[in-house]
């Protein structure tokens, strides 16, 4: 059997490259948007994209058959792709792997309100396609024409990651030589923001401040991002500009509570050892955390013990991108996939912005205030979802 050819498996074998990135954000849509914004201070008030028209990627008719999040996910991989260049690949080793937590939420409540006010007969006969989680993934192959794997994975907030991890095995395994891989989320409807603020997960100061004292929650962001992955030879062939590659990936579940963290941060610990395990790289090679930091304070503290346990105090250089972009749930660990690339690319790891009140219980080496220039190593992606999923990804500049 093909290694990597599991939904969870090694990432070896052929070499994965990351030739093209795309991102929608409230900080910023496009790479160099979306880099600026990591670099200035955060949006204020509610974390919409706000600068998002779907008529710039679907027609009319189109575009109001297609939920919120299904046009974020065309629209970064749309982007990624034309960032990409000439890819051209034999469309049956060509895929795409989504994830998103939520699906189509904004259409599912707007129809359950006709559905209260007209009756069922008058329910959208699109309903269904526009609601499900895997129509992101699903229109992002139809646009690319691309026969291959075509996935959704749905793991809450650790989406983004698994989705971008089982893209590069489909690439490590030889499966495919090119797979876009990536998350996208629109669930700040008000149905979705009651849930969340009933169950206290949300700010109550409307500020994100990963890892800070002051935490009180995170702030609830819409978003997507998408990276195509592609074999490192193929790539090179074709004369691609290459960002990084992926190097290793792992999940792990904390088998513990449906929302809470294990104590300690005992699952996310082992993910993060796997992850490096399958990178073949000691906790010595990495240079920069790209945390998950959602700015809860159970959350942060267990990754931050979790951190502790594998790096030791202070560890790496650790960022959440969540003190600018909130919390994008399904979509945040393939935006955080993009800041690790770019931040590799541009040789700055960006501040996290919130964050001026260290904890004494969390004693890392917090990026704050200003940019921090680095020399690009290994960077460790985290992302932990309700449920108790837990996912990292090890990127790393091409070095040969």
């Amino acid at each position: 059997m093909l290694l990597g050819t599991t939904a969870e498996g090694p990432l070896r074998g052929r070499r994965v490259a990351v030739t093209g990135v795309g991102v929608v954000s409230c900080c910023g849509t496009g790479p160099d948007a979306f880099w600026e914004g990591l670099l200035a201070p955060a949006p204020e008030g509610e974390h919409r994209v706000r600068d998002f028209d779907p008529a710039d990627w679907f027609g009319p008719k189109e575009a109001r058959r297609v939920d919120r999040y299904a046009q974020f996910s065309v629209a970064a991989a749309e982007m990624a792709r034309q960032d990409a260049g000439d890819l051209a690949p034999d469309p049956d080793r060509a895929g795409v792997v989504f994830g998103t937590g939520v699906g189509g939420l904004e259409s599912l409540e707007a129809q359950s309100v006709v559905f209260q006010e007209k009756g069922p007969s008058r329910i959208s006969p699109f309903l269904i396609p526009m609601m499900m989680p895997n129509a992101g993934a699903a229109t992002v192959s139809m646009r690319a024409g691309w026969h291959g794997p075509c996935e959704t994975i749905t793991t809450a907030c650790a989406a983004g990651t698994h989705a971008v991890g089982a893209a590069a095995r489909l690439v490590a395994s030889g499966r495919c030589d090119v797979v876009v891989g990536g998350g996208s989320e629109a669930a700040m409807t008000g149905l979705g923001i009651a849930a969340f603020t009933n169950m206290t997960a949300l700010s109550t100061s409307g500020v994100s401040r990963p890892f800070d004292a002051r935490r009180d929650g995170f702030v609830c962001a819409e978003g997507a991002a998408a990276l195509v992955l592609e074999e490192l030879g193929h790539a090179r062939r074709r004369g691609a500009r290459i960002y990084a590659e992926i190097c290793g990936a792992a999940s792990t579940a904390d088998a513990h509570h449906i929302t809470a963290p294990a104590p300690g941060g005992a699952g996310a610990a082992t993910c993060m050892e796997l992850a490096l395990a399958d990178a073949g790289i000691e906790p010595g090679d990495v240079g920069h955390v790209n945390a998950h930091g959602t700015s809860t304070p159970l959350n942060d503290l267990a990754e931050a013990q979790a951190i502790a346990k594998v790096f030791g105090t202070p560890g790496p250089p650790v960022t959440s991108i969540k003190g600018v972009t909130g919390h994008a749930l399904g979509g945040a660990g393939a935006i955080e996939a993009v800041a690790a690339v770019l931040s590799i690319d541009r040789r700055l790891i960006p501040p996290t912005a919130g964050y001026g009140e260290p904890d004494p219980e969390i004693p890392l080496d917090v990026v704050h205030g200003t940019p921090r220039p680095w020399e690009p190593s290994p960077v460790l992606s985290n992302s932990f979802g309700f449920g108790g999923h837990n996912g990292c990804l090890v990127i790393a500049p091409v070095r040969d």
